[in-house]
């Protein structure tokens, strides 16, 4: 690898990780602000003008705040753990392309950090591994709320995993490849939920039980567990399993975006803001970079807030009802979507 390489990749993993990490604040306020909507609420309103700056005065908070370690924790792995969740969910969005190309200084650039051929099996592989986060909290504190939340996480996350995996073997067939960045050129035509509806609805019910959240969050369950696997945290500590949470949000909401609307193909409403611009023909002009990084973006932003809305909007399921649904529900359908996608590329109806 050259210099040059080796400062444009350089360049994008910091561009990227800025980007990520300073968008969990501003989520953490969108949440905060549209569950107050949802529930008729005020919300955060004095902290900057309509709250702006309460995640700002919330960093301050984990940073200054006492940091404790309960006395029969195990002295290396208990903060060794939201580190372990968090890096998963950071490092999983490399595969991901965010844009096509631009142009720089008479040089092509990928708008991805890492052009794998099998881009969907890390994705999965390096996603999966935050559960090793969790159930090291759990066994760390040496806390019977901990451990029955770690112990329900493991469960939740093999059992939907399983549907979750099974899901993406129909737009595999469809697509023919592992590469995320050919899965969005294929894509130019038409948007693949247009093709696997039936995957989309299935990949998508299961990364809401992936991210443990509502109406998934039973390894929290605050009615039940006080905070779950992360009862004995607080300070930093805490933060970071709670950045590590939305991280994984974004990534799935990405990997859903590239998936399934096209990833960073222009949304209709961009297209006639691409043609008065004079880029509509111009594939590797900066203008149109630009406007298919923030289709990109767009999208995503739409499914966060799917994500949000979902929360305050359905109740929780009870475990039973959690392990039911995952296995006699979501795991089937994504078996019939594999066997109908099979049916339809014989009859080469796809």
């Amino acid at each position: 690898m050259t210099l040059l390489n080796f400062t444009i990749l350089a360049a994008k993993v910091v561009l990227v990780m800025s980007v990520l990490l300073s968008t969990v604040p501003v989520l953490v306020w969108v949440e905060r602000r549209g569950s107050a909507f949802i529930q008729d609420r005020l919300g955060p309103n004095l902290v900057g003008p309509f709250g702006l700056f309460q995640p700002l005065a919330d960093v301050i908070k984990f940073l200054f705040k006492e940091d404790p370690i309960p006395i029969e924790a195990h002295r290396f792995l208990f903060p060794l753990a939201p580190l372990c969740s968090l890096v998963p969910a950071a490092v999983t969005f490399a595969a991901i392309p965010f844009g096509d190309t631009i142009e720089l200084w008479e040089k092509t650039i990928v708008l991805q950090i890492a052009d794998i051929n099998v881009g969907i099996l890390y994705v999965v592989a390096f996603g999966s591994l935050g559960i090793y986060g969790i159930l090291l909290a759990g066994w760390s504190s040496n806390n019977k709320y901990s451990i029955l939340g770690a112990l329900r996480s493991s469960a939740q996350m093999i059992s939907y995993e399983v549907a979750l995996g099974a899901s993406l073997i129909g737009p595999l067939m469809v697509y023919g490849t592992f590469s995320l960045r050919e899965i969005v050129h294929l894509q130019a035509g038409h948007w693949g939920i247009l093709l696997q509806p039936l995957a989309f609805i299935t990949f998508f019910i299961s990364a809401f039980a992936e991210c443990n959240r509502l109406p998934f969050d039973l390894p929290e369950g605050e009615a039940e567990l006080v905070a779950g696997f992360h009862t004995e945290y607080g300070s930093i500590k805490f933060a970071l399993f709670f950045m590590a949470e939305y991280l994984h949000m974004i990534t799935i909401s990405a990997l859903t975006v590239t998936l399934f609307f096209g990833g960073w193909q222009l949304i209709p409403g961009l297209t006639p803001l691409a043609q008065w611009m004079g880029v509509a023909t111009y594939p590797t002009s900066i203008g149109l970079s630009l406007l298919q990084v923030l289709s990109f973006v767009l999208k995503v932003g739409f499914f966060l807030w799917i994500f949000i809305w979902i929360r305050w909007t359905f109740p929780r399921f009870r475990y039973d009802q959690l392990m039911a649904f995952g296995w006699k529900i979501l795991f089937p359908m994504a078996l019939m979507n594999i066997f109908l996608t099979t049916i339809a590329i014989y009859l080469k109806w796809i």
